[in-house]
C-alpha cells in the first residue's frame, strides 16, 4: 500500500486560483457570445426598443441575477464534473493534487456534488477554506460536509497521510 500525504492550504488554494482563473475565461467567452447574440438578435428587429431595455433599471437587474445564476452553474458543472470523473481539475492536476473519499476511495458525482455546494457555504464564510490550514487532515468545510480529502498524489516515504491500495488495471 502507498502512503499519500494530505494537501495543505497554499498548495490547495493556488490550485483553486487556477481552476477560478479557468472558469473566469470559459464564463466571460459564453458571457460575450450570449451578449453578442442578444445586440444582434435586437438590432435585426429594427427596433430602437433595445437600447430602453438596457437603460431599464429591472432589465439589468435580471440580466445581473442570469448572468450570477449561471456563473454559479458554471462552477457547480466545471467542479461537479472534474471531481466526479478524475478527483482532480485541471488547476489540481497541475500540481499533483486528488479528491478522495475519506476512506481512500474514488468519490462519486454525486460526493462531487455535495462537496461543490460546500465551497459556496465555505465560500461564504471564508472560514471554511481556512479551516484546512488547521484541520489535521487538511479538510475545509466542504471535504467535511462531503466527507472527502485532498492528497497529494506523488508517492511519500511518509506514514502521515492516507493509505490507497493499489489496483491492477
Amino acid at each position: 500500500m502507498t502512503i499519500y500525504k494530505f494537501a495543505g492550504f497554499w498548495r490547495r488554494f493556488i490550485a483553486f486560483s487556477i481552476d477560478n482563473t479557468i472558469i473566469i475565461i470559459i464564463f466571460s467567452v459564453l458571457s460575450i457570445i450570449a451578449a453578442t447574440a442578444y445586440v444582434l438578435g435586437a438590432i435585426s428587429s429594427n427596433s430602437d426598443a433595445w437600447i430602453v431595455d438596457l437603460t431599464d433599471p429591472t432589465s439589468s437587474l435580471s440580466i445581473m441575477f442570469i448572468s450570477c445564476t449561471l456563473y454559479f452553474v458554471t462552477i457547480l458543472f466545471y467542479f461537479t464534473y472534474f471531481h466526479g470523473t478524475t478527483g482532480r481539475t485541471p488547476g489540481k492536476m497541475l500540481l499533483g493534487l486528488q479528491v478522495v473519499s475519506a476512506d481512500a476511495t474514488m468519490i462519486t458525482f454525486g460526493t462531487a456534488f455535495l462537496r461543490t455546494v460546500g465551497y459556496f457555504i465555505s465560500f461564504i464564510y471564508l472560514l471554511g477554506f481556512i479551516w484546512a490550514a488547521f484541520d489535521k487532515r487538511k479538510q475545509g468545510w466542504h471535504d467535511k460536509i462531503a466527507g472527502t480529502v485532498v492528497i497529494i498524489r506523488e508517492q511519500q516515504n511518509n506514514t502521515a497521510g492516507i493509505s490507497i491500495p493499489e489496483h491492477p488495471n
